[in-house]
């Protein structure tokens, strides 16, 4: 069972409900309505020919043969025929006894004055000669008035089923907009099971449907980048282990032929490929395990400036013979923060690598340490090209590069800041950057305190 059908079905369900309940409230209340009207109508009617009769006899004497002559009390009951009908009203004369019985009220009983107090008095030159009791008997209806109350039911009738007819083509309607997004959803993911990524649906409302379909967009998109980005990778991956293969595999290809002798200088070429390829290798794998959040660290407490130094040692010499100046500042009282060590060297490392490969000579390096609210922010600053706007974006993500012949030539795989970002990913921190061309570059990461 489809849900349109379901949907309709429970909208015709609760339409026939309220249609139901309101032509029986409507029915209740216009017939207790219209025999009230009638009560009151003929009460008055009978109080007038009783007042006449007593006025033109002064007397109650024959007042129940009157009255049935104007039809106003039933006939008596003919032998073997139905039993008498009683008449919706008693009537009492001023010693409070009745003399027209019905219901509970009895021919020659006296009744309460109390009971009086509440019927209608027929007053004759200022005396109350007489009272009108309603027995809550309902009146009988005549031939036009019964025909009214079936027109009633008629109309009532009619405009119930129009309501229904109605409150159906509302829920077909409304079923069908409520599951079009849904039919949309599913041609949708059945298209993408078949690897048909990219799909983009219309967005028809603000709802939680609408917020579904745009969740699902985005989804689509995303899958869409993902996709293309494993492709990309895939790709790169294959062209960067391309190329020590092949240098590899001439040299010992022409080896084996004779082509080439062995010597020292050549060895060293192979074993500097094949440290390439361990390398690469080796980055693949950190990714991978960040990926699939496998990562270890061996997360230890130590001073933000230790780790900063630890770094200044290391590329000291590099940095002279660069011709650069390196920086090192660090703000007093700075908190001790709980890092694997070796694994944030690796991702500073790879941020002062970049800032020496980028800095001209004469420029500048610093590293700085400092504390923001619950974070400690590391930065790597530097004075070189700077980043274009254009690469900025992207520069975190795995193989992009955004100078392909400079890094290729240096044998850069375009994975040190995607592994740098993982890293400190993995430790709930966060990298950014900054830069400006021609000014210079400002890496930061942000490291959450304990």
């Amino acid at each position: 069972m489809k849900l349109a059908f379901k949907l309709t079905l429970a909208f015709l369900l609760v339409s026939l409900i309220a249609i139901g309940l309101a032509a029986a409230f409507v029915w209740g209340v216009t017939s207790l309505a219209f025999n009230r009207y009638l009560q009151d109508q003929r009460l008055n009617v009978f109080a007038a020919a009783a007042k006449a009769h007593y006025e033109a006899n002064n007397t109650w004497e024959g007042v129940g043969l009157a009255l049935r002559r104007q039809g106003l009390l039933p006939l008596p009951a003919q032998p073997g025929g139905p039993a008498e009908q009683l008449p919706p009203f008693a009537l009492v004369d001023q010693n409070r006894v009745v003399i027209i019985p019905s219901g509970p009220y009895l021919i020659g009983a006296r009744v309460p004055k109390a009971i009086l107090d509440g019927g209608t008095p027929i007053e004759v030159n200022g005396q109350i000669v007489g009272t009108v009791l309603a027995t809550g008997q309902p009146p009988a209806h005549n031939l036009v008035e019964k025909n009214y109350v079936a027109r009633i039911n008629q109309a009532l009738l009619i405009a119930a089923l129009g309501g229904v007819f109605i409150a159906l083509i509302l829920g077909i309607l409304l079923a069908r907009t409520l599951t079009r997004p849904v039919r949309e959803l599913t041609v949708a993911t059945h298209a993408m099971a078949k690897g048909e990524l990219e799909q983009q649906l219309p967005v028809h409302s603000r709802d939680e449907l609408g917020e579904l379909t745009m969740a699902f967009n985005q989804m689509s998109a995303d899958l869409m980048r993902s996709n293309q980005s494993r492709r990309q990778m895939t790709a790169d991956i294959a062209h960067d282990l391309r190329t020590p293969l092949t240098v590899l595999a001439g040299y010992l290809e022409a080896l084996r032929d004779g082509v080439l002798q062995p010597t020292r200088e050549r060895f060293e070429v192979m074993h500097q490929e094949a440290q390439h390829l361990q390398h690469l290798v080796d980055e693949l794998r950190t990714l991978s395990l960040a990926d699939a959040g496998e990562l270890s660290l061996n997360r230890q407490l130590i001073p933000p400036r230790k780790l900063l130094e630890r770094l200044a040692t290391a590329y000291e010499l590099t940095i002279e013979q660069k011709n650069l100046t390196l920086q090192l500042y660090a703000a007093p009282d700075l908190p001790e923060i709980r890092v694997d060590a070796e694994r944030m060297m690796q991702v500073l490392e790879n941020l002062i690598c970049n800032a020496m490969r980028y800095t001209p000579t004469g420029g500048a390096i610093t590293l700085s340490a400092e504390r923001d609210q619950a974070a400690v922010l590391l930065k790597v600053t530097d004075t070189g090209a700077g980043i274009d706007p254009k690469d900025l974006p992207h520069i975190f993500d795995r193989f992009y590069r955004a100078d392909q012949s400079r890094q290729e030539a240096e044998g850069e795989s375009g994975l040190g800041l995607a592994i740098a970002k993982s890293i400190v990913e993995a430790h709930g921190g966060k990298i950014t950057a900054e830069s400006e061309p021609g000014r210079g570059s400002i890496f930061t990461i942000r490291l959450p305190l304990d």
